[in-house]
């Protein structure tokens, strides 16, 4: 069976991320070291929350275990740059390499439940992991943090910024391919419905592994990416707060579109920046911005988006 072609609109709205991505090229020097800084951590929030939809929003399995791969990826790469003197290029791939494979075997431990099972199970490990790097002072430096070296030899924010705005743009390459593929036919069909799924011939775990190492191997490159950016990794990466935030944008967005989990990336990093002067009642602005939307938007910010469009096309397609 062949998967669909993109319609007009999926066409038109692509490329219009290419355009915006371009232009984008253009607007960090203009900005101040503070902007360009929200941008760069927008992209990266990008391409996490668009790689965990990728579990969540097309095979239906909810993992907690997405950031901990980030931080699986962060500090594989910047233990062997730090402490190895392996190029930190070098590094990303291996961080990237070293998150799938854990995926791969947390996926092959885990996904077999499923449901709420899968859930508990990928936050344990979670926390397992965190705690983890945080006693192993020796190696991870625990709380205190792990200093690495830069990507570049001259520390630029610009620079950083063109770096992540290519990730973001692979990651979204990449999930995109996979949705619009046989593969992408596969993981809706497991979402929809596993027994069906499988009565037609479908290998409901394997599909399901190959989206969580796919997954588990775009944060890590996005955990890499963010650690030599910020030349020091702490447990913070890796924490049940970053997932729950991923979590968050992903559905504010839109969980199981294309598109939603950019919106709410960029619109909850946005948001977050005006907001932390008031220091811990952000948590509540957030907790009442995830409550509006589910109460006048279930289907997050695209649902909202496309609804509004399809109300003023229907006057006209009925004229």
């Amino acid at each position: 069976m062949r998967a669909k072609g993109l319609t007009v609109t999926e066409k038109r709205v692509l490329i219009s991320l290419f355009v915006v991505s371009g232009l984008l090229c253009f607007l960090p020097p203009g900005l101040s070291v503070y902007q360009q800084h929200v941008l760069i951590v927008s992209l990266f929030y990008v391409m996490m929350a668009s790689s965990w939809n990728l579990v969540a929003g097309y095979t239906g399995q909810v993992s907690f275990a997405h950031a901990a791969f980030a931080g699986i990826g962060a500090y594989t790469s910047g233990i062997l740059a730090a402490k190895a003197g392996i190029n930190p290029w070098v590094g990303v791939v291996a961080g990237a390499a070293a998150a799938a494979l854990l995926g791969l075997a947390v996926g092959v431990l885990c996904l077999k439940m499923g449901g709420i099972y899968l859930s508990l199970t990928t936050l344990g490990f979670s926390e397992i992991l965190r705690i983890i790097i945080t006693n192993e002072y020796e190696v991870t430096r625990g709380t205190m943090g792990l200093q690495i070296p830069g990507l570049f030899a001259e520390y630029s924010k610009l620079s950083y910024f063109y770096v992540m705005l290519v990730g973001a743009l692979f990651t979204l390459i990449v999930v995109r391919l996979l949705i619009h593929s046989n593969l992408g036919l596969n993981f809706r069909a497991v979402q929809n419905d596993e027994r069906a799924a499988s009565s037609l011939g479908v290998n409901v775990v394997q599909v399901r592994l190959l989206a969580f190492t796919f997954s588990s191997a775009l944060a890590g490159m996005a955990g890499a990416l963010y650690g030599h950016y910020l030349l020091l990794i702490t447990p913070e990466i890796p924490s049940l707060d970053q997932q729950f935030l991923v979590l968050s944008m992903t559905v504010i967005g839109g969980m199981g579109s294309f598109f939603g989990p950019i919106l709410g990336a960029f619109s909850l990093e946005i948001l977050s920046e005006y907001i932390r002067a008031y220091g811990e009642y952000h948590v509540l602005a957030f907790g009442l911005v995830a409550l509006v939307v589910a109460r006048f938007a279930p289907n997050g910010l695209v649902g909202l988006i496309t609804s509004r469009r399809d109300k003023k096309a229907s006057p006209a397609a009925a004229a």
